[in-house]
This record gives C-alpha cells, structure tokens and sequence, in this order.
C-alpha cells in the first residue's frame, strides 16, 4: 500500500490479532442516550454506519452494562439477555455494511451509579454520586465478572468485533484498583497484586470464553488525577499483566470523574495527554491507544510521529463530522468540521439525560431527520439573501445552498464568524476559529456569493428579486440603566474583547452569566504564565501517586469583581460539565464573585451597591464593563415585511435570551429545511 503523501502514519494499517485495521484512528466511546430511547436503535444504527460510512478505523460503542447495578441510571442500557444481542444486531449489520468495524464497551458503573443498586468494592460513597454503595460479597464479585463475561459473549452473538472493558475513569474496575476506594480484606483487597484481580480475571475469562479473532481492548487509568490513585509503577504492571491476560490493545483512560481537573474540555490543549500513552509505549507487545483533545489529523499525524502510541482515540470528533477520516485520506482538512470541545450539546446533554447532539453539527444522532448534507442538489430556480455572517447566518447559507437555492450572504464586517470573532479571543476557546474556516470553506465550495464588508440596504434586498430574505444579523449588548451609566470609565464587553479600551487595574463586572464570566477570564489571564499543566496541578513526570502536583497558580495582578443582580451562585447557568471549571479558575485567580446586587450609582469614588452580607460598599473601581444582556438586532425586519417581502429572523435577531452557538447553528438548519419544504417540495 502507497504511504498516504500528508498522513502516511495515520493511514498506516495496523494488525490486531487476527484482524487488519485501515488506518490509526479509533472512534472512543461516547454515549449518547439512543441506547435507552425507546425506538432508539435504529438512529444508532445510522448514527455508527456513517462514521462507518466515513471511514474511521474501528469503533467504540458507548457504555453498556453487564448487570442491573452497573448502569449508571435508571432504564440503562444493559447487555444481559439474547434479546439485548438481538436488538443490537441491527448497529452492527449498519457498521459492517459500510465495510467497518465495531466494539461494545462493558462499563459497570461501580459507586458512580444514580440508582439505589450501586454497588461498589467498598461502601464508599462518591463525592459526585447521590448514593452510598453496597460493598460486593467475594461471591458477588465472581458473580459481577462472570456478568462481564457474559456481556461479551452476547456481544459476540450480536456481531460486534469485539468489546471494550472500562476499567478508567473511577468506574467499578478503578475503585477495585485504587486503595483509596478499595478496603477490602479478603483476596480482592489489600495488597496491589489483589486489588488487580479484579481487572485480570475479567480479560482472561472473556479470553477464554470468546473467539481468537475477537478483539479484546482494555481502558486502563493511567493517570486516576485522584489522591490515592494508581503509582506509575502500578499502572505499568497492570498492562502488563492485562497484555497476559489476554488483551489485544490497551486504551488510555484519563482522570476519574470526580477528579477537579479539566481533561477534555476545549482548554485542555490538543493532545495535551499524549505523554502519559508515550511513557508506555516499547513496554508491551500490543498496540497503545492515547486519547482526550484529539481533533484534528494533523496532530494526530504528529503524536504518531513523535512515538506517543499506537493508535488515537478521538469521540467527540466523530459526532462534529462523520466523515472525518475520509476527508482527511481526501486530503482536504479544511473541510473538516472541527469539533470545539465545548462539551455543550454532547457531554451536557448526556448528564441531563438528554440525547446527545453537536454545537457544530446538530445532525449529530438525528441523521435520519434532516437532508443529507453530503448531497448537493441542483439550483431550484429559488433565490434567497442571508443577512448576517455569524454562526445562525453561516449555518443558514450552507444549508440552503445545499438544498439547491441560489444564496448570497452579507456580513457587515470584513470578516465571516460574527461572535465567534469575540469568544476565539477567550484564552482557552481558539477553537471557534476551526469553525468560522469550516463554513468559510464550505460557503466557498458551495458558491455561495459572500458580501463581506457590506452593510445591505433595505432597497438592495427588496430590488434584488429574493424569493426569501433570512435576518441572522445577530444581537446588540443590552445598556446599563443607572446614575453613572454614561461616565468613560463604563464600556461594554465587546470593546473590551475587541481591544478598543485599555482596562484599568481594578474591575468591577456586571452580569456573571456566560459573557460576564468569559470576559473575567479574558482580564485575569495574566495569573496562568505556568502553563495548563502546572497551573492545575498535573504531574508531567508522573513520579507522583495519581499524578497530582501541587497546582501552580497566582492571583492576578488585576481585582475583579463579578456582580449579578439575581440571588444564587454566579455561573449557575454555565454548562454542566465545565462551569465548574471556570468557577475553580476565577477564584484561584482572586475574583471576587457576588450575587443578590442592588446597584445603587457610579460616580467619583466608584461603584455604589447594596449587598446581603456586606451592607452598602463602594467598589473604587477603575472601569465597569457592562455584560448585562443583549437585545434582537433586526433593523430591516418591519420594512421589508412593509414592502410585502417574505423574511425570516434566526439566532440573535430572533432570540437575543439565552442565545448560544448550539441553539444559533441549528435554527439556520431548521430554517433551511422547512424553506426548502414551503417553496420546492
């Protein structure tokens, strides 16, 4: 086989046991609730054969339990019974089909389960789970691996190529292994060599009991990010004796849940855990796999390179663009939707028990409900003008070219992206940059006529002869009304992000909502000169046990103050999975975050307000920046309505409350759609 000419590692087969993987990369498991959705296999089917269909190398399914108790919530998908075998009968049929291959992850969720039937090594509660778990009998334990391996041979009854173990991320497998959630004294406790029983006896007796070809991947913890967690040397014995046990490739699994470090979230930097596969790599006869922050091939193609394993894991990637791998053996990268590791529409969703989406691609697990996007149908003879170049506008255009309208789009500014040009300012989200380039690109080989630096006229559209004009011009910054308002020293976000205005030393924050905490972030950034893995305490020479440091991090050389005028904690609304970790950031870097504010007036001395505890304070602040909301910017909306053209608002110029990207890209696919069924169907 000819070395591909960019990714000649990337596109490299690679044996596994008996069988022969395409290329280098893993779809990792990701579980996006169409496992328990009633009539839900069937998305899932189609969700796994377009990855299929796109060309990953092999796939993850998300986890699926052995047992009643190792769900991880009510209704959980389990692979128990012939008849869970049968059902799943149709992902794979759907993966094979698309000549791919797929594994099932085996995931008991151990203490980490929300139902009263958790059980765990030990009854040892977990900080983030609500119940205490029932410590498994010696007999329980056998009976809990005799599920697993049950579980894998119904698996192999349904098609799958193999099976994943999850023995990461504080699941069931980990606390068997860690002494710190492990206190057992009978021969499944005390001493390391006992406390792996657990994990060897899984993989050896699915070894057995499952064909030769059948592949056997184990996630392995290599870095618990946990007090009490695993030792270096620990970790390393493990894959080794799991290589004995029979396993053909070791995952890398990254931190436990309730460890209070960021191991996915987009300030993570790309592949920024690659050096903990590498320090195992030549220490095993089977192929390593590293993961998290893997989005795009060329750092793929590097890790490769630079000897950090044998493969790459990437999950989230795969739900922002199926198709991934066939553009990157296509060789065009750009066209690839890059996933922004934003966690909002995936990982969100999930813990709220929602059905996963994207931010970026919100045909994510709904491919069944919307147009194909890999069709491009003929012109319709329907013109239409989109008005705004944000994320709601871009979205808008590429959908309705696709569909087959004729489509121009204006954008005021020199530049598509809208607030995405703000937020890729954001230290941590120079992602949203991949996805102005996506849609940039994307327009352009739709031949979309793109108007940049061109603020459209009333008489332009209504004279041009559209069949529809779509308004996404997007939200202006709601004003602050109080005495003081109108003094310099009051600016709103956008001059601050944009750099227009240089900000004193000592800043006071009104609203501490997703904008207000973006933009303290933006202001204190000074404190985190050490680097990503120093300032949150991660042990880069992984002497230490579990992998802790002592975080490296100073207060910024600028007070801010983070106001709200609501009671509650501040952030409250962020999202699930990484408020948390821009709450833990402000406060190491010495903001100060209040709620429950009256504000009273500005004038010389400073800010003026009322607060519950603290009575009345005056804030001797150098500047206000002013995050208090944005409103509807649809200025040609009532005119062209007057003039009897048929228009259509999306994204901020519908909605300014609550506005997101998420909500943004996907009211211009919903619009696309439903205008290509009104004018052309």
């Amino acid at each position: 086989m000819k070395p591909h000419k960019s990714y000649p590692l990337l596109f490299s087969p690679l044996k596994v046991g008996s069988t022969t993987l395409p290329n280098r990369v893993i779809m990792g498991s990701m579980h996006t609730g169409l496992e328990e959705l009633k009539g839900g296999f069937p998305r899932l089917a189609k969700f796994y054969g377009e990855r299929a269909k796109g060309g990953v190398g092999l796939i993850v399914t998300g986890g699926i339990a052995p047992n009643r108790a190792g769900v991880t919530a009510w209704g959980g998908a389990r692979m128990t019974k012939n008849r869970h075998a049968r059902a799943h009968q149709q992902i794979t049929e759907a993966v094979h089909n698309e000549g791919g291959k797929i594994v099932m992850q085996i995931l008991h969720s151990g203490r980490y389960a929300y139902t009263p039937f958790a059980v765990a090594p030990s009854a040892i509660k977990s900080p983030i789970s609500k119940f205490k778990p029932r410590a498994l009998s010696s007999r329980g334990v056998k009976r809990t691996i005799k599920d697993f391996v049950n579980s894998a041979k119904l698996a192999m009854a349904a098609g799958y190529d193999g099976v994943e173990v999850m023995g990461s991320e504080g699941y069931l497998i980990n606390e068997f292994i860690a002494s710190e959630t492990n206190k057992r004294t009978d021969e499944w406790g005390g001493s390391f060599e006992n406390r792996i029983r657990f994990p060897k006896e899984i993989v050896r007796q699915i070894r057995e009991n499952t064909s030769p070809d059948f592949i056997v991947i184990y996630r392995l913890s290599m870095l618990d990010l946990v007090h009490g967690g695993s030792s270096w040397d620990e970790v390393e014995k493990l894959a080794k004796d799991i290589e004995l046990a029979g396993a053909n490739m070791i995952n890398t699994g990254i931190g436990w849940h309730e460890a209070r470090i960021p191991t996915i979230a987009t300030m993570v930097p790309r592949g920024g855990f690659a050096f903990v596969t590498k320090r195992l790599m030549g220490k095993l006869g089977i192929p390593l796999i590293t993961t998290n922050r893997f989005n795009d091939p060329e750092n793929c193609e590097r890790a490769l390179a630079d000897g950090c394993a044998d493969m790459i894991s990437m999950a989230r990637p795969f739900l922002a663009d199926p198709h991934l791998m066939r553009k990157s053996l296509e060789e065009s990268p750009e066209s690839i939707n890059t996933c922004i590791g934003c966690n909002q529409a995936c990982l969100d969703h999930v813990f709220e028990q929602k059905i996963a989406s994207c931010l970026v691609n919100p045909r994510a697990c709904e491919e069944d409900m919307w147009p194909d996007a890999s069709i491009v149908k003929p012109l319709n003879g329907y013109k239409i003008a989109v008005v705004g170049g944000g994320p709601a506008g871009m979205s808008c255009a590429t959908e309705l070219a696709t569909l087959g309208f004729e489509v121009d789009l204006y954008e005021k500014a020199k530049s598509l992206g809208g607030q995405f040009n703000v937020a890729k300012k954001i230290p941590g989200k120079g992602e949203f940059e991949s996805t102005i380039r996506y849609f940039t690109h994307r327009l352009s080989s739709l031949n979309v006529g793109v108007h940049l630096g061109e603020s459209v006229s009333e008489n332009q559209l209504i004279q041009s002869g559209y069949s529809h004009v779509v308004l996404a011009s997007g939200v202006s910054p709601r004003k602050w009304k109080l005495s003081g308002a109108d003094r310099p020293e009051v600016v709103s976000y956008l001059n601050v992000l944009n750099g227009e205005v240089e900000i004193g030393k000592n800043v006071a924050i009104v609203g501490a909502g997703g904008i207000g905490f973006d933009v303290a972030d933006f202001l204190t950034h000074d404190s985190e000169a050490s680097g990503f893995l120093k300032s949150w305490g991660i042990d880069e020479s992984l002497s230490s046990r579990g992998g802790l440091s002592k975080p490296e991090r100073s207060v910024s050389q600028r007070k801010v103050y983070l106001l709200q005028r609501s009671p509650g904690k501040p952030g409250a609304k962020l999202g699930k999975t990484t408020g948390w970790i821009h709450r833990v950031t402000l406060r190491k870097r010495g903001v100060e975050m209040w709620s429950n504010i009256d504000y009273t007036h500005l004038d010389d001395k400073g800010l003026h307000l009322s607060h519950p505890d603290k009575g009345s304070v005056i804030l001797p602040v150098d500047n206000v920046v002013v995050c208090a909301g944005q409103m509807p910017f649809a200025p040609l909306l009532n005119t062209l309505k007057n003039a009897g053209i048929k228009v259509s608002c999306i994204g901020g110029a519908l909605n300014a409350r609550g506005l997101d990207a998420q909500r943004a890209i996907r009211e211009g696919l919903k619009l696309a759609t439903k205008l290509d069924s009104e004018l052309v169907s």
